[in-house]
């Protein structure tokens, strides 16, 4: 997702994302972690994801 749409989130919307992601990222460290996992780089790109939308968390609180 783009940050110019992370952007028009609401912070309620924005901390569900957050806490979806965090759950995603432990299931796929746990299928990686069992050799179940077919693209190793969604767990690099679901950190990534969790970045932005931190960012754009604290850019809103700021």
């Amino acid at each position: 997702m783009r940050t110019s749409e992370l952007r028009n989130k609401t912070g309620a919307e924005l901390e569900a994302m957050l806490k979806d992601l965090k759950g995603e990222l432990f299931n796929l460290r746990f299928q990686h972690a069992i050799n179940q996992l077919d693209n190793p780089h969604k767990i690099s790109d679901t950190k990534k994801e969790i970045a932005r939308v931190m960012t754009i968390i604290s850019e809103k609180n700021a």
